[in-house]
């Protein structure tokens, strides 16, 4: 374990909270990269997998914490895709009726 790992993974897991509490509070996914997110999950997946095969210490929580946050910010995008996609052809349809 590198004590700049860890410090890596805290400054981390300090910013998925804001950005989580961001998609719930403006329930939209605007601005969010469905890739990106599927992308970190994974990241976060394997540094599980290679603290449990190779090196395990307590920075696996860490790992653990960023993915289980990441993963909830993917399932919200999701929830909130749809919600943006019906509003906007909601304001399609008004504009073509207009």
């Amino acid at each position: 374990m590198s004590i700049f790992e860890a410090l890596m993974l805290i400054c981390f897991g300090a910013s998925w909270p804001f950005s989580v509490i961001k998609a719930y509070k403006t329930k939209s996914a605007k601005g969010k990269s469905c890739l990106f997110l599927v992308l970190v999950v994974f990241g976060y997946s394997f540094g599980v997998v290679h603290k449990i095969v190779y090196n395990y210490d307590f920075v696996i929580y860490l790992y653990a914490f960023n993915g289980i946050m990441a993963f909830w910010d993917l399932m919200l995008y999701f929830k909130y895709k749809k919600l943006d996609d019906a509003i906007n052809l909601e304001n399609n349809n008004q504009i073509n009726e207009a």
